[in-house]
């Protein structure tokens, strides 16, 4: 199913009865009667193939008539199919939803972006109105008694209908939807999960706009005398954001992960390299208008768990995991603590390392949370005889993003062609035509590089349309977004080695709705079982550190290629800080599932996030000289939506795939083995959600995977080689 609302395409082609054609008549009228800024939202897209967004027609004023309008088509597309008096069928009652609520999906796709790149005060009093509305819909839908009715009797029969094995997994898609959103519940238990739900909504955008005004609102500001450490990229930067709020002559450091780090890395200044890690990692957390600790995630919880106990669950993360690879919370806490010992001694022998050397140095300290990546980074030096300053300057924005398009071609015959004229809705944004091998057109893919005020931190990817070719040939629009300072005019973006795993990675999942091959957009890449959705973007990774790629697109300012010695000494160092990066990933994960476990209800005191999270950090003895990668009140992945909720171990998951996968081209004959590509674009990219993904990685594979690569790819002791680790059945 698409995101937002269980319904997917268009009302024009279910005009075959009367009472279809009575509802798109009445719709058409109704639209007539609206403002053209808001007819602008819901119109068709217009353009080459397809059409594409209309981001430059766009007004904050337009959305609540448009979600209005385009959730009242929906509903009525909706009751005509589930009132339609001839007997339910595939086509008049399955393909029939995937072909309604086209205009609710332009709207919502753009409404989505601008919640995510454009979100100013004026919006979020928008979002705050229609969340809750937008929520309510989803669930009429979802619990619509006749509707259910008639996807039941299908789903009941689907093995006596001549039905293709794609339409049954739509089927079941459709079938186990409807019934984890309620749609068996008695009439006053749909009522109250609507009501949740609505809140919930409401929850999750006071949640999103509290974190945006902490990263918006801190900036430290510097003086010459502060900057003692920081490499001349980064310096430049801090520069271009103190200029553009006002501080030209300082040195700005944003409130952000792509500001944050870096500091932390090569700032000799200990006492500021503390300051901007309280800063940071109190976001959300500070006791004031923007707190999320002390209502928004002690009610969060308390309602999801309200939920899943209405729908027969013990937990919120027994319900949300009942459709996906791990099936229940015990088999993905299984997998996060078979690997959370050999982390975290690792993290004790990189600790170790770094206070060794701080030693030597007589720094007189003991390392804490904010001296991690400082004293990591000399102790990279100091084994590996590698600097990430003599690197970065060979890792060009531009030049990964070339390197990003070459993999591509390599793996799935892809070229991207830069476009102009199409409409965007930020000016530094760019736009590429997607071809393949024979010159078809496959789709567009669109960047929007740059940080700006309202514009999420960190990076993703959109999934503006998907592929489809129910009635005619749809192709992909999908597009990634970063949040690199803008350089001044002629000068390179330089990022970091993490930045350029980040890109690969969201580039990862835009490849995957590029290479979408399926008849019905629900089953378009990416959707996806959430604990695989991430595996074609984290085997993206793999690319990036090939020689192949670091040889041709590792070049800096001058154009020299990056020497074939400091290439050596990257890729030996390719399993360096690996201890820091799985526990901070890994602690996050199992706090999630913790969370979403923990006892809520009558009689149970609400859940003190903070205090939780210390408690149970203890308890698996976190090392004192680290964090969470997201700390509980700044938990976007699972707070800012339901997401993530209960599924952040699935990057987990997802990469103990990924590592199998690639060990299965290294076995072949490298990463770039033909025979691979051609066998991971026809059973795993192209298939999108038609196949179960636990048999699509068996196709691929020859077998469940197996947890062994993961452990070898980390540099951690594989204690039990040959062991399944995920997706077996």
């Amino acid at each position: 199913m698409r995101e937002f609302l269980l319904l997917g395409v268009s009302l024009a082609a279910l005009c075959a009865t009367p009472v279809l054609a009575q509802v798109a008549k009445a719709n058409a009228a109704a639209v007539a009667t609206l403002a053209p800024d808001v007819r602008a939202l819901l119109a068709e897209w217009t353009g080459p193939y397809g059409g594409v967004p209309a981001f430059d027609k766009v007004k904050v004023s337009a959305f609540e008539p448009a979600l209005d309008e385009a959730i009242r088509e929906n509903l009525a597309e909706v009751d005509a199919i589930a009132d339609n008096p001839a007997p339910p069928t595939f086509d008049n009652t399955i393909a029939a939803q995937e072909r309604a609520g086209k205009a609710l999906n332009r709207v919502m796709t753009i409404y989505g972006v601008w919640s995510s790149t454009e979100n100013n005060a004026d919006f979020q009093a928008v979002q705050t109105r229609m969340d809750p509305k937008i929520a309510a819909a989803q669930d009429k839908i979802s619990q619509n008694p006749k509707l259910f009715a008639r996807v039941d009797a299908i789903y009941k029969a689907r093995d006596t209908l001549g039905l293709s094995a794609e339409q049954k997994q739509l089927v079941w898609i459709y079938w186990v939807g409807m019934v984890k959103n309620g749609a068996q519940l008695t009439p006053e238990a749909k009522a109250r999960v609507t009501a949740i739900n609505q809140e919930l909504a409401g929850l999750y955008a006071q949640f999103s706009q509290n974190l945006l005004a902490d990263e918006d609102g801190y900036v430290l500001y510097l003086k010459a005398g502060d900057l003692a450490g920081l490499p001349q990229s980064l310096r430049e930067s801090a520069a271009q954001t103190a200029e553009a709020k006002g501080h030209k002559g300082e040195w700005g450091i944003q409130n952000t992960r792509s500001s944050m780090d870096p500091f932390l890395t090569y700032s000799d200044r200990r006492d500021l390299r503390e300051k901007v890690w309280r800063t940071f990692y109190a976001r959300g957390d500070n006791r004031d208008a923007h707190d999320n600790t002390l209502k928004v995630i002690p009610r969060i919880l308390q309602l999801r768990a309200e939920k899943a106990k209405l729908m027969g669950f013990s937990n919120y993360a027994a319900w949300k995991l009942q459709d996906e690879m791990a099936k229940t919370p015990d088999a993905a806490m299984a997998l996060m603590l078979r690997v959370w010992p050999a982390a975290t001694a690792r993290v004790h022998q990189e600790v170790a390392d770094m206070q060794a050397v701080a030693d030597q140095e007589h720094a007189n300290i003991k390392i804490a949370p904010w001296d991690y990546r400082y004293y990591a980074e000399k102790v990279r030096k100091a084994k590996y005889d590698v600097d990430m300053n003599q690197v970065k300057p060979y890792l060009q924005l531009d030049n990964i993003r070339r390197a990003m398009f070459w993999t591509a071609g390599k793996m799935y015959g892809f070229t991207f062609t830069k476009v102009d004229g199409l409409p965007v809705y930020d000016a530094d944004m760019v736009t590429y035509e997607v071809k393949d091998r024979a010159g078809k057109h496959v789709g567009f893919w669109y960047f929007d590089p740059y940080a700006r005020a309202g514009k999420n931190s960190g990076a993703w990817m959109s999934d503006y349309r998907p592929q489809q070719k129910l009635d005619s040939a749809i192709p992909a629009i999908v597009s990634n977004n970063t949040n690199f300072v803008k350089p001044p005019p002629g000068k390179p973006v330089l990022i970091s080695w993490d930045d350029a795993v980040t890109m690969f990675h969201e580039f990862g999942h835009a490849l995957h709705g590029l290479n979408s091959n399926v008849t019905y957009p629900s089953l378009a890449s990416p959707s996806q079982a959430q604990d695989f959705v991430e595996f074609p973007s984290q085997l993206n990774e793999n690319w990036l550190p090939t020689r192949e790629v670091l040889e041709q697109f590792a070049v800096n300012a001058e154009g020299q290629p990056i020497p074939p010695a400091l290439v050596g000494k990257l890729l030996a160092s390719q399993k360096f800080n690996t201890g820091f990066e799985v526990t901070e990933y890994l602690s996050a994960a199992i706090i999630d599932m913790k969370l979403h476990t923990a006892p809520q209800g009558p009689g149970v005191p609400p859940i003190d996030p903070d205090a939780f999270e210390k408690a149970e950090l203890a308890k698996l003895d976190m090392p004192s000289e680290m964090v969470m990668r997201h700390r509980t009140p700044q938990f976007q992945h699972i707070f800012a939506g339901d997401g993530y909720a209960a599924g952040y171990y699935s990057y987990l998951w997802a990469e103990v795939l990924d590592h199998d996968a690639f060990e299965a081209f290294l076995e072949a004959g490298g990463p770039y083995d033909p025979k691979m590509a051609q066998r991971l674009h026809d059973d795993i990219m192209q298939v999108g959600y038609s196949v179960d993904p636990a048999v699509a990685f068996r196709n691929f594979r020859g077998r469940d995977p197996k947890v062994d690569a993961y452990l070898r790819a980390k540099g951690f002791p594989v204690e039990a080689a040959g062991t399944a680790a995920a997706g077996g059945q």
